[in-house]
């Protein structure tokens, strides 16, 4: 178990020439996963030569996020059978393909449904690449440096998705905003994927794990027990079973507020002074919450050794529906971008904390399942509050009463990571 009153500085984390080498697969990789994934944004939502509603918005946010519920058990029972160097290797490998059909498909102007299909295979081998790096982690640094290695790793990483995402809309720019412009902007995800791989070889066979194999031999059978496995490697450890909760509670709320965010974007807001609507503006959301994400890399170690990951998590959940009392509810663009920054702030903190525990209460042997069970339940959850919302939101994404909802979402999170967290005898809640 990581401890962590034993911190050590970044720089000597740094130092490990193992653990860089995984920050820059990493970095590739959702470097890559963020231009792809707001390119295809920018095709089906904000092209002009195609519409988008309520309905086709949250289609496409489930076209991002299934692949992380369907294919998320077949990734942690194959994590834990298969040599990780190799899932990493093949998995980009096949992504850059995937991504190149993505791009022929957007420059010939194929409708939207058979861009969706590329894209969730697209996504489903970017499910294999998250869970090998997270799977892998504990391999490259010692244990008790997990909870600074995994902010560093984390934190890192959705930053530079976001400045993906950023590439993509100066790209957009500079090639067009309709489908030609679009495939050629979304081409240059196989760039940074294609890096991935090259990171990934020059790691040696075996040493990203698994350590142990208990699989057997049938995928499918493996995958059914890898789920089993999986639950019941979560559940015997209180820690995990009530982060699970806390995380369930702020995906819920975070669907509602990015479906609402994506609509008003596009149908509600008009440019404030320097602040832009459309696209760009959803760049500017993406910017205030890679601040929080940042920040928040920045500080969780430091508020866990202070306060104790207990309170830590509960402190984030209120902070966060206080966010969307005070910042959401006017719902102008000005407060919306420091909601965002608050949401996706104090939920980064949220989330390093839970993977600090399922990395350290959960053994290698079971890692990659719990880890997989984990991606599964937090988008299937995140895909029903935006199929939900997506049936009784107007279509310009206007909703006071969604915004009340989220703020009850994270209140019953609270009381629900309390209740949870009582399963924990050791008396050490931390």
């Amino acid at each position: 178990m990581v401890d962590e009153k034993q911190k050590v500085p970044a720089r000597q984390l740094l130092a490990l020439r193992e653990f860089r080498r995984l920050l820059y697969l990493r970095f590739s990789s959702q470097w890559a996963d963020g231009l792809f994934q707001t390119g295809l944004a920018g095709a089906v939502i904000f092209n002009p030569e195609r519409g988008a509603d309520p309905l086709t918005i949250a289609t496409g946010f489930a076209t991002l996020l299934l692949p992380y519920s369907v294919i998320g058990p077949f990734a942690g029972a194959l994590l834990d059978r298969w040599d990780r160097r190799k899932v990493l290797v093949v998995a980009s490998l096949l992504r850059a393909t995937l991504i190149l059909f993505a791009t022929i498909g957007l420059l010939a102007g194929v409708p939207s449904g058979p861009l969706f299909l590329v894209s969730l295979l697209v996504l489903g081998a970017t499910r294999f690449m998250g869970s090998g790096l997270s799977a892998a982690l504990p391999h490259l640094v010692p244990e008790r440096t997990l909870v600074q290695a995994n902010a560093i790793a984390v934190t890192l990483g959705s930053v530079v998705a976001v400045v993906g995402g950023g590439c993509a809309i100066g790209l957009r720019k500079v090639f067009g905003e309709d489908d030609f412009g679009s495939g050629i902007t979304t081409s240059f995800a196989i760039i940074g994927t294609l890096l991935a791989v090259v990171f990934a070889v020059r790691y040696e066979r075996g040493r990203l794990g698994p350590d142990e194999v208990d699989e057997p031999s049938g995928t499918v059978v493996a995958v059914a027990r890898g789920l089993v496995d999986g639950a019941k490697a979560a559940w015997n450890a209180p820690r995990v079973v009530a982060g699970f909760v806390a995380l369930l509670a702020h995906r819920a709320s975070q669907g509602i507020a990015l479906l609402m965010a994506v609509l008003l974007m596009r149908y509600y807001f008009t440019d404030y002074g320097w602040l832009k609507a459309g696209l760009t503006g959803l760049g500017e959301i993406a910017a205030f919450a890679g601040a929080g994400i940042f920040i928040a890399g920045l500080i969780t170690p430091k508020l866990v050794e202070r306060f104790g990951r207990h309170a830590v998590i509960i402190g984030s959940l209120l902070v966060v529906a206080a966010a969307m009392a005070g910042l959401g509810l006017p719902m102008v663009l000005p407060t919306m971008l420091g909601a965002a920054f608050l949401l996706f702030g104090a939920g980064q903190v949220i989330k390093l904390c839970v993977d600090a525990v399922i990395q350290a209460d959960i053994g290698d042997e079971s890692i990659g399942r719990v880890f997989s069970l984990y991606d599964t339940l937090l988008n299937v959850m995140q895909v029903a509050s935006i199929a939900v919302a997506a049936a009784i939101v107007p279509a310009n994404g206007h909703s006071h009463g969604l915004v009340v909802a989220t703020i009850v979402l994270y209140l019953i999170g609270v009381v629900g990571y309390v209740i949870a967290s009582r399963r924990d005898h050791g008396a050490h809640v931390v």
